[in-house]
Parts: structure tokens; C-alpha cells; sequence
């Protein structure tokens, strides 16, 4: 199925489609709102991929850039502060309409994103998750880096760090 699949950069005519993924898989208090996506891709497309199944847009992950570490800052995620050179990435979202989900096209997405953020010579990814998504973060050679300061959307959320080596 994978084979259909095709990653890209996120572009304009993709807002619509990427407001959906985040309204159906995030609760209203944390879902990025329409302004911050569109803010996302135009400020920092290098940072927004979608993946597209059979030319329907299906899947995201976004991220902004940024020399600090403390990746809690609210006023971040509308890419105040953003810094297109910065070392870090910092995954905003990674996310998949749940009719297309367990297919694996979040791990497609991710591993891209990785190879992106390393083509742009970046020192780490970086980002916040809930609990039950440590292992799965891990997978991708992410270490939990214990609780966060973030309480974004009422929630607790863990910080993780993917070092990006030679």
C-alpha cells in the first residue's frame, strides 16, 4: 500500500486538508488552529511535509527551527522566536487521519522528516508527546527526556530528543 504513497512539501492548497488531520486527531485544546498552519507553511515549508495517498492529503508533520532547547514556549508553536537556521526541529505535529492510521504513513513521515533534517544539517529534532507515545518515538532512536514544563492543552507532555550524528 505504501507504494502509493507519496511525501512532499506542504504548499497553500493543502491547508484544508492539513486543518482536518488536526482537528480529527487532536482534542480541540491542543489542535493547531488553521492560522498556525497556515503560518507553518508559509514561514517554514522546508519544516511541513504531507503525505498524500492517491492524491488526497492523508498525513502531516510540521515543525518549526530553533537554536534554544526549552521547546515549551506557546508563542513558538505560531513560530514567534522561529529561526530557520536554528539547530534544532522541533515537531509540532505528527499526525495521520485515523481512517488511513496503523498503515504505517506517521512512520513514513517521520523517517523522512528525519532525513530532511538532517539534509538541512541539523544538530537534533526535537519534541513533545504524551506517555503512551514514548516507545513509539523511541523507535525512531528519540530518548525521552522526562517530564515537560508544557502543559499545553491542560495535558503532560514529555520532551524527547533525536541527536542527529554523522
Amino acid at each position: 500500500m505504501l507504494k502509493a504513497l507519496t511525501i512532499r512539501h506542504a504548499d497553500m492548497d493543502d491547508l484544508p486538508a492539513c486543518h482536518t488531520i488536526e482537528a480529527n486527531c487532536f482534542p480541540p485544546a491542543e489542535a493547531a488552529w488553521a492560522s498556525s498552519l497556515r503560518n507553518r507553511i508559509e514561514i517554514y515549508p522546508e519544516g511541513f511535509l504531507v503525505a498524500e495517498w492517491e492524491g488526497r492529503v492523508v498525513g502531516q508533520v510540521n515543525a518549526g527551527s530553533t537554536d534554544k532547547d526549552d521547546i515549551t514556549d506557546e508563542e513558538f508553536k505560531q513560530l514567534i522566536g522561529h529561526d530557520p537556521d536554528g539547530r534544532n526541529m522541533v515537531i509540532f505535529s505528527l499526525s495521520v487521519l485515523p481512517s488511513f492510521q496503523k498503515r504505517g504513513i506517521a512512520g513514513k513521515l517521520l523517517t523522512n522528516f528525519i532525513e530532511h533534517a538532517r539534509d538541512l544539517g541539523k544538530a537534533a529534532i526535537k519534541l513533545l508527546c504524551k506517555e503512551p507515545l514514548i516507545p513509539y518515538y523511541a523507535r525512531f532512536g528519540f530518548a525521552d527526556d522526562g517530564l515537560s514544563s508544557s502543559t499545553h492543552g491542560g495535558a503532560a507532555w514529555h520532551s524527547m530528543t533525536l541527536v542527529l550524528g554523522d
